[in-house]
Formats: C-alpha cells, sequence, structure tokens
C-alpha cells in the first residue's frame, strides 16, 4: 500500500511537472506572438505625421515607454531597483540614436539589415554560449537552435530586396520604405529636411560606407546586448555570495530598471542635441501624439519580450522576436498602406514568411 502511494505522488509530481512545463510554453510564445505584432506595427500610428530629424520623436517614444514601465512597476509592487538593469536601456538607447547618421551615410535599407542582423546574433549568441558573465542557456536540441537562428537571419535579408512604391517619400532615394517602417525611429527624414550641411556630408562615398556599415554593426551589438545586465543580475541572483544574491527571478521586475535606463539616457541625448543646435531644436507638435502611442506600443512589445525570455529563455525568443517584425511590417505595406506591389514582391514576402516559420518552429522545438 505505501509502494502504491509513493507510486501515486510521482505520477502526480510528473503530470504536475508536464502541465506546468505546458503553461510556461503558451505563456512564452503567446508573449512572443505580441511582440512580434506590436514590434511591427508601432510605427504605423506616425507614418502620415512628420517626425524631422528623429531627435525630438525618439524622446517622446522615450517618455511614454517610461511611464509604461512606471505602470508596471507598480502593478508588480514596486520590486527591488537594481541600477545595472538601467546599462540595458543606456545600451538600446544609445543603438537607436545611431539610427540617424546611419541613414545619412548608406541609407535605412542597408542600415536596417546589418542591425538587425548582429541585434539577432549577438543577442541569441549572448544566451547560447554565455558571454558578457552570464550562463550558457542549454536546449533539448541544439541542432533545430542553430538552424532556426539562421534561418531568422536570412529572412532579414529577403526583405532587402523588397521594393514599395510611398509616395510621401517620393523625394528619397532609399529604394525600400517598406523597411523604413520597420526602422528604430523614422529618423530618415532627416536626410531629407535638412538644408544645413553635416560632417557626414564632407564625407567622400567610401568614407560614408564605412563609417555607415561601422556604425550598423555597433548598434545591432548595443541592441543585442540590451538584456544582458537583467539576465547576469538573475543568473548572479541564483548564487551565495554575490551582490545580487536573492534578485528576483522574474524578468518583468526589472522592466522599470530598464525602462528608466532608455529614458534618462534620451533625455541626455536630446539635451545635447539642444544644445548643438544652440537652444533651438527641431521641434514637430503633430508627433506628440502619434509617437506617444507608438511608445506605448513599443513598451507593451518590449515587456512581451521579457515575459518570453522569462518562460522560453533569450536563446529561443530573440530569433523569433528579431525576425518576425518584418513581415508584420511588410503586411501593413501590403494590406492598409497598398506600398507593395506586384507578384515578385509578393513571392518574396512568401518566401520570407515561409522562412520565418520555419526558423521559429526550428526555435521553438529546440526548446521541448
Amino acid at each position: 500500500m505505501s509502494m502504491l502511494r509513493t507510486e501515486m505522488a510521482t505520477w502526480q509530481g510528473s503530470n504536475s511537472s508536464i502541465g506546468s512545463n505546458g503553461t510556461d510554453l503558451t505563456i512564452g510564445f503567446t508573449s512572443s506572438a505580441i511582440a512580434v505584432f506590436l514590434f511591427g506595427s508601432n510605427f504605423v500610428p506616425v507614418k502620415k505625421f512628420d517626425t524631422g530629424d528623429g531627435m525630438f520623436f525618439q524622446w517622446i517614444l522615450c517618455t511614454s515607454i517610461w511611464i509604461v514601465s512606471l505602470i508596471v512597476n507598480l502593478i508588480q509592487n514596486c520590486p527591488r531597483f537594481w541600477p545595472l538593469a538601467m546599462v540595458g536601456g543606456f545600451l538600446w538607447a544609445t543603438g537607436n540614436v545611431t539610427v540617424v547618421p546611419i541613414v545619412k551615410t548608406i541609407g535605412l535599407g542597408l542600415g536596417l539589415l546589418i542591425w538587425a542582423s548582429f541585434n539577432l546574433l549577438t543577442g541569441w549568441a549572448s544566451s547560447r554560449f554565455g558571454w558578457f558573465g552570464i550562463d550558457p542557456e542549454m536546449v533539448a536540441n541544439p541542432v533545430l537552435n542553430y538552424a532556426g537562428a539562421g534561418l531568422s537571419v536570412l529572412s532579414t535579408i529577403l526583405f532587402l530586396f523588397v521594393k514599395t512604391d510611398v509616395q510621401s517619400f517620393s523625394s528619397s532615394p532609399e529604394g525600400t520604405p517598406l523597411l523604413r517602417e520597420h526602422s528604430i525611429n523614422t529618423s530618415e527624414r532627416w536626410n531629407e529636411n535638412r538644408n544645413d550641411v553635416s560632417w557626414v556630408d564632407s564625407l567622400s562615398p567610401t568614407g560614408k560606407r564605412i563609417i555607415g556599415c561601422s556604425l550598423a554593426v555597433i548598434a545591432g551589438i548595443l541592441y543585442g546586448s540590451s538584456f544582458v545586465p537583467v539576465l547576469y543580475i538573475k543568473n548572479h541572483g541564483r548564487r551565495n555570495g554575490t551582490t545580487y544574491t536573492g534578485a528576483s527571478q522574474f524578468d518583468l521586475d526589472y522592466v522599470f530598471a530598464h525602462f528608466s535606463g532608455i529614458f534618462l539616457t534620451s533625455s541626455i541625448y536630446f539635451l545635447i542635441y539642444c544644445a548643438i543646435m544652440k537652444n533651438h531644436p527641431k521641434v514637430y507638435p503633430e508627433a506628440i501624439i502619434p509617437g506617444f502611442v507608438s511608445g506605448l506600443l513599443w513598451a507593451i512589445a518590449n515587456c512581451c519580450w521579457f515575459l518570453a525570455n522569462h518562460y522560453l529563455s533569450a536563446v529561443v525568443s530573440f530569433p523569433i522576436i528579431t525576425a518576425g517584425p518584418g513581415f508584420i511590417a511588410a503586411m501593413w505595406g501590403v494590406l492598409v498602406f497598398k506600398e507593395i506591389k506586384g507578384l515578385k514582391n509578393y513571392i518574396l514576402l512568401s518566401i520570407a514568411f515561409c522562412i520565418i516559420l520555419a526558423g521559429s518552429l526550428s526555435t521553438a522545438f529546440s526548446k521541448v
């Protein structure tokens, strides 16, 4: 009889574990899906509005992001604030500011391709192999995980070949406004609306390409490293005798510190910009509300990314969430803004979707 009770308890525990794991996967993949949709849609509200050189817009965006984090912090009952988590926000905001010179030197199409790829690879590799002092994350099937990451990178390359027709940007020399919709802060208008000469204009074509590509690589690495401080705190929180011993293992508890780093860094950069402009920054009032809404969408998407990191691990969430938004942005271009036309473009998008789906499924099954 005692043996029977032991076997039943073991069976019940096993079922409970399976159920819990299934719930975690459901929450993780649902969060990933929401993040992909919102990251691919968050610049839709500002499409019809002039955002100028992007500096004022990025500050409004980051202000909205911080307000969302304040609400999340209150919902989480104000967990302990770890200043190190702000470093992740600093990394993201710094990468965000480099978009301006990148667009002026190599254009957003090539720039986005480079930084999106390095964002994906840096975030995935740092988690998979334990870079920057964090613990390596293991998966049940490494080969599938590697394949998923590779397919995700391939999908970003395909978007470079999708051509669009956007009347509101007809003066732009850039032939891929689709990618512009998926940009970090639409600051490509800097290159179109400013008549004054900047340091970029004095560079040779070769110099522009070298600087632009280098900045795009740096931006991608910064974006991909933005979660590292939080992962570092969590990893060391599980160890005894460290500064972070006992730190929360729930990623959402670090949103406020992370987003505070974004807002603080953005504000500093905006003040520097104001000083450079001799207290005459280019302010676009019509971009305030759209920029605020855009920030709300981005912040919710990033909160979902934090949840996906918790329930799936970053090594699984990164390939999915960094590859998917490009396709969502493309669908806005096809279905709503009618920017993408022609059989060739539709075929490319179909292939890209199949590759994204294959990469996401490979990454997902590598976890099981």
